[in-house]
């Protein structure tokens, strides 16, 4: 099951709603934007306001927001807007000029990787960091074979759609990209990290074969779109591996980066890994599109000796603001003690709930990043898109908001801002305990 068709199925492009002034809101949007733009749910949600972990639709309805990481620190926090009003009322200009702002974000930011990962380059979107970090990849080891997990997302620019199978529809994996079966640890149990690494080893000898070598392993450290695998287990000795076949490691830290485990600052600190490139976009800036690419600075030197790279938005004013009020208030709230609190409370209610449910076949995750696996039959394991549709549907119905991921469409993701509360995972699991029940055992 590709993306796009997870996608078309918790997604709506046209059609009709039962609110006339939504309708032509929804017809406007299609004849305007046109069909490559895709809404949530099978009534979407028309929002005009957002306030921490809550949002508001046009009639006044307040929404439980479980899915958005881009506002990692809630929406329109007074912090972060202050930070952005005052800067935007100073200067915002590109980094070929002095600016202090720059600097001192990337002293902060570099404070929290491992020592080894000394420099940082900026843009504005995960894709182009992503994007970015390929190419480093390449210059500094003369490979082009990059290996990447079947189901894997890593952004939308030519480079990075060539590495991101999940797309699917049109999107064509290039010749030099060896796809690896993800960690899914709910079926393969202790096994995981032997197969994991077999794979891994085998998409190697095959890169090397066709001649491409091994330019990278490129991973979100939480396996976000192939289904949210937390198990720390399985990136060392693949990683080890591909070291030893010349090649370096990207964490693509998009998703699990800043906080969202509860156990560390970033994602592959949970494997015990260091990684070479560092990448990181959505809740960098709590909704201002920024992004970075943080490295060894031996393995950038190459890249950076050839290349005069230049990234017009890329570091502004503005956004190196936004984004140091995003780590002041991570710090300040203790929002990664926060999600490591609310996160395991409400994984454990839904694994109390999933009990009673045998459609619910697993409860996994970690700080507030959790993946509901839904199945038909819970001894076979078999992947239960329908009923993952149903409930995602019957949730935005209840006014609780999340989506899908996973191969088949069959995970639940729940993934919401830093900020979520102990009173928000009662709500969460109120409205979810409501919804599992009606559906059909």
């Amino acid at each position: 099951m590709t993306f796009s068709n997870i996608m078309d199925s918790n997604s709506y492009s046209g059609g009709v709603s039962t609110d006339p002034e939504t309708d032509e809101l929804i017809q406007a949007r299609t004849h305007l934007l046109g069909p490559a733009y895709r809404l949530f749910y099978e009534r979407p949600v028309h929002l005009v306001r957002g306030t921490g972990s809550h949002l508001f639709d046009a009639d006044g309805a307040r929404y439980l927001d479980a899915y958005n990481n881009v506002v990692s620190v809630g929406h329109c926090h007074p912090h972060v807007v202050a930070a952005i009003t005052r800067q935007a009322q100073t200067l915002n200009t590109h980094t070929r000029y002095l600016h202090e702002g720059i600097v001192e974000y990337s002293q902060r930011l570099l404070d929290t990787l491992p020592g080894e990962v000394d420099q940082v380059m900026y843009a504005c979107t995960g894709s182009e960091a992503n994007d970015l970090a390929l190419r480093v990849a390449k210059m500094y080891t003369g490979a082009r074979g990059v290996i990447v997990t079947r189901d894997a997302y890593h952004g939308n620019t030519e480079a990075v759609t060539a590495i991101s199978p999940s797309l699917g529809g049109a999107t064509t994996i290039g010749p030099h990209v060896r796809t690896v079966t993800a960690p899914d640890s709910y079926r393969a149990g202790a096994e995981v990290a032997a197969r994991f690494l077999a794979d891994v080893n085998a998409a190697i000898a095959d890169l090397r074969a066709a001649g491409h070598g091994v330019s990278c392993l490129i991973v979100d450290t939480f396996f976000s779109s192939d289904g949210i695998y937390p198990d720390p287990s399985v990136l060392a000795p693949a990683v080890a591996a591909v070291r030893a076949a010349g090649g370096v490691f990207i964490a693509d830290e998009v998703q699990p980066g800043f906080g969202r485990t509860g156990e560390t600052m970033w994602g592959f600190t949970r494997h015990g890994v260091v990684p070479d490139l560092v990448t990181m976009g959505k809740p960098m800036a709590n909704g201002l599109p920024v992004a970075a690419m943080a490295a060894r600075s031996d393995v950038l030197e190459a890249f950076a000796r050839e290349v005069p790279y230049f990234n017009t938005f890329g570091g502004n004013p503005v956004s190196m603001a936004a984004a140091g009020a995003v780590l002041d208030v991570i710090a300040d709230e203790q929002l990664m003690a926060n999600a490591a609190r609310v996160g395991t409370a409400l994984r454990d209610e839904l694994a109390r709930l999933a009990a009673d449910h045998p459609r619910i076949g697993e409860v996994r995750g970690a700080g507030l990043y959790v993946g509901v696996e839904m199945v038909t039959d819970p001894d076979r394991k078999t992947p239960d898109r329908a009923g993952a549709h149903d409930l995602v549907n019957a949730m935005r119905e209840r006014r609780v908001l999340i989506s899908v991921c996973g191969a088949e469409g069959n995970v639940l993701k729940v993934r919401p801002p830093l900020v979520f509360s102990m009173d928000d995972a009662d709500w969460f699991c109120t409205e979810f305990a409501g919804a599992v029940a009606q559906l059909p055992v």
